[in-house]
C-alpha cells in the first residue's frame, strides 16, 4: 500500500508519548477513526468496529505503542498509541466518505453488508472482490491519516453516541 502522508519517526513519537512529566497533554499530528453506518444493530456495531481497526494495527506497525506490563511483571499485548475515534453516519455518508478517503489515498478498511452472513477471512475477502467500489454496501470505514485529512473524509459524520 502506497503511503502519501508523513508520520515522525517511531523513536520520536515515543520520546514525546514517554514524557510524562510535560503538563500539556499529548497531541498526535495523525488520526485513527471509525465510521460506521448509524442503523446497525449494538452487537454489529462492536463487532465492525473490532475488525475494522484490526487492519489498520496489521498493516500500520507505527500506530502500535509498546507492550504493556502491570506491577507484577506481567505482560500485556501492545495497544494503539492513540484514540480511536469512533464516528456515525447514514449510508450515503459512508459512501461519500469512502470516495474521499480513496482520492486522499488514506489507508482504510471497509466492511460491508455482506460480511454478516460469511464465517471467516476468505469468505469476507471474496464478498468484497463480488462487488464493484462503486457498489459496496459498506456499513462500516477505518481510515488512519494525518488529522486534518481524516476530519476532511469524515465531514458531517457525527461521533458515536
Amino acid at each position: 500500500m502506497q503511503r502519501t502522508y508523513k508520520t515522525a519517526s517511531r523513536a520520536a513519537r515515543q520520546a514525546h508519548c514517554m514524557s510524562t512529566q510535560s503538563p500539556e497533554p499529548v497531541r498526535f499530528d495523525t488520526k485513527i477513526a471509525v465510521l460506521l453506518r448509524a442503523d446497525l444493530e449494538p452487537w454489529q456495531r462492536l463487532n465492525v468496529t473490532a475488525f475494522l481497526v484490526s487492519g489498520l494495527g496489521a498493516e500500520l506497525p507505527e500506530v502500535i505503542g509498546e507492550p504493556y506490563e502491570d506491577a507484577d511483571g506481567v505482560p500485556y499485548l501492545p495497544m494503539f498509541r492513540q484514540p480511536v475515534l469512533v464516528f456515525e453516519g447514514t449510508k450515503e455518508a459512508l459512501t461519500t466518505a469512502h470516495g474521499r478517503a480513496l482520492s486522499r489515498a488514506l489507508p482504510r478498511a471497509v466492511f460491508t453488508s455482506d460480511l454478516f452472513t460469511t464465517g471467516h477471512d476468505r469468505d469476507n475477502r471474496a464478498a468484497v472482490r463480488a462487488v464493484p467500489t462503486a457498489e459496496l454496501d459498506l456499513v462500516g470505514l477505518a481510515v488512519y491519516g494525518p488529522r486534518n485529512a481524516v476530519d476532511k473524509v469524515l465531514k458531517g459524520a457525527r461521533m458515536h453516541p
